[in-house]
């Protein structure tokens, strides 16, 4: 197996040492990370362009990179129309969702539903959340890790605990104010890798022409599938609807997320770093995509794994630039250092999100209740690092784990919208339903929990059809790529029969628990209040049930309840007095 040049491991260790630099600079410089608001919001001062950037280096992980371009390899483009979604839930984000946040200031988005609801609310979709990031962290540190090995053969032990350990390291001494600011030049190392493919594939194309009618002629070019058949894997409908209903679990609702979009002065700023991140999201995206078709030209008539020098496809986008880098000084470290960052971000994002959902949903509650007293600011910032480092370390376990998983994209985005979907739900019932209560909004989520966690890893679930492969191109002593084709020449066998709800498609499980917990949550609430069992009174100001606190519902709804609560002013003409006097009395409206 070849082996990465010194030049390579240069550049690999400069960007790791960068990392860990700027954590050491925001660590000693400004307030020093000296208050909880500094060390978890970065103090609400950054401007937009880091927390664009950030946005986007938080979601587009080393799991999309490899993922993206290896589903684009495999199962042709139809996946590119996810990026149609981006761009019509952004203004759903930006100005219906966002603004609730935004109002609460809080370092966890949880206290929201504690507000709305209550403790039981808040405590189970904050455990939720930590379940999907652990889960997440596991794929995305052990990505960079099967990069390294199938490149240059390095222990995948060693490469998880150098992502872990990084991270760690600039996260935990550096706040957000150094994950923001990492997030920028790891971004831009992000895009060097997916063009270097690009590029070194064009160059030896000729033309991007030739790798599009390439793509074409063999089937790869597909974005005409507008069934409406739930087991079909990729269709329009799954791409817009499932992927709105995913990219809002993450943008919209998610602590990762939030967290940076309170970072920054106004929610005008806010919104400004949402909508920049939307072109610097789908050119990755796109980009990626291509760079799966640019892979499939190399390989078109020696598919990798059908010759026996890979495991798994998601190792093929490392195997091309061993293949067609190597004999270049430094690109292939680039490549990997592309790699590297891509966990390196979202990690540190994890480590971050986790470690504040932890203080504020568990931690301060547990010490007012058991002890009661608050914790100062001192000991607020101690526990804040230390659960930094908790988490590093945890992510590091979680990734030996994620070795057994298949399909890196897939797994990811099924945990988001196993979880994310119904999160989702939760939160967008408390913002439009004022008749909700905490009772019906609980068992909407955990029926809508129960139900995604049943088909999303329920099994045995139907093989994915791959799009065809070719091995004419091998070498003839490759004597795997021979016994593969001789196996081909065999019967297909006889067809099973999968349970229905395991056959839908992953892009689905988002939206199918959002809808669960939205309208079931709206049922349940509706007959625990028929019954008498529960109320929102939680919702209201004063004793009386008259005056809603309107802030907890998204902006239209509650300019209608500010005008309902509004008092009238009446105004009559008297004909007892020549100046025609004014009786005004007002009228304050009941509130059902």
């Amino acid at each position: 197996m070849a082996t990465l040049g010194g030049w390579d491991y240069a550049i690999l260790a400069v960007v790791l040492i960068i990392s860990i630099l700027i954590g050491l600079y925001y660590r000693f410089s400004g307030n020093k990370q000296s208050t909880t608001t500094e060390y978890l919001l970065a103090d609400r001062s950054m401007g937009v362009t880091p927390v664009a950037f950030s946005l986007m280096a938080s979601f587009m992980s080393a799991v999309t990179i490899l993922g993206v371009s290896m589903e684009i390899y495999q199962y042709g483009t139809m996946f590119v129309i996810i990026n149609l979604s981006y761009v019509l839930s952004t203004p759903i984000a930006a100005y219906l969702i966002l603004p609730v946040f935004y109002r609460l200031k809080t370092a966890s988005v949880y206290e929201y539903l504690e507000q709305r609801f209550g403790y039981a609310t808040r405590l189970a979709a904050s455990l939720a959340f930590s379940v999907q990031m652990i889960l997440y962290m596991g794929i995305v540190v052990y990505a960079p890790a099967l990069a390294l090995e199938a490149v240059t053969g390095l222990n995948q032990i060693f490469s998880v605990l150098i992502v872990g350990v990084v991270c760690t390291i600039y996260a935990t001494m550096g706040g957000m104010k150094a994950v923001l600011m990492t997030d920028i030049y790891q971004s831009l190392l992000m895009f060097a890798a997916v063009f270097s493919v690009i590029i070194c594939a064009w160059i030896k194309a000729g033309s991007l022409d030739v790798i599009w009618q390439t793509a074409l002629d063999n089937g790869r070019i597909d974005l005409g599938n507008f069934s409406v058949d739930p087991t079909e894997r990729h269709t329009w409908f799954t791409q817009v609807l499932g992927g709105c209903a995913t990219y809002l679990a993450i943008y919209g609702v998610n602590q990762t997320q939030v967290q940076r979009l309170l970072a920054v002065r106004n929610l005008r700023s806010a919104r400004a770093a949402l909508w920049w991140c939307l072109p610097i999201l789908c050119l990755l995206s796109i980009s990626t995509c291509f760079s799966g078709l640019c892979i499939y030209w190399y390989y078109r008539n020696c598919d990798p794994m059908l010759e026996g020098r890979v495991n798994s496809r998601d190792q093929v986008m490392p195997l091309f630039v061993l293949d067609t880098m190597g004999d270049y000084t430094g690109l292939s470290g680039l490549f990997v250092s592309g790699i590297f960052c891509a966990s390196l971000s979202t990690i540190s994002s994890a480590i971050s999100s986790l470690s504040a959902v932890t203080l504020e949903d568990y931690l301060k509650p547990v010490v007012r209740c058991c002890a009661g007293r608050r914790l100062n600011e001192r000991q607020t910032l101690w526990y804040s690092k230390l659960l930094s480092v908790f988490y590093g370390a945890l992510c590091i376990g979680m990734a030996f784990l994620a070795g057994s998983i298949g399909g890196l994209l897939q797994a990811a985005l099924s945990i988001f919208g196993i979880i994310g979907g119904p999160l989702l739900g939760l939160f967008t019932l408390g913002m439009y339903v004022t008749s909700a209560n905490q009772k019906g909004a609980l068992s909407g989520l955990l029926l809508s929990l129960a139900f995604s966690f049943w088909i999303g890893f329920g099994v045995p679930k139907p093989p994915i059809p791959s799009l065809g492969m070719s091995i004419e191109g091998c070498p003839i002593d490759r004597s795997y790529a021979r016994d593969v084709f001789l196996s081909r020449l065999d019967p297909d066998p006889e067809p099973e029969h999968y349970f229905y709800l395991y056959r839908i498609s992953y892009m689905w499980y988002a939206a199918l628990g959002f809808v669960i917990a939205f309208f079931g949550g709206w049922l349940f609430s509706w007959c625990f209040a028929l019954f008498k069992w529960d109320s929102n009174r939680r919702i209201y100001q004063d004793a009386d049930c008259t005056l809603i606190k309107h802030d907890l519902f998204v902006p239209p709804i509650a300019k209608r309840l500010q005008r309902r609560q509004m008092p009238r002013v009446v105004v009559t003409n008297t004909s007892s007095t020549s100046n025609s006097e004014q009786d005004v009395s007002t009228k304050q409206p009941t509130l059902a």
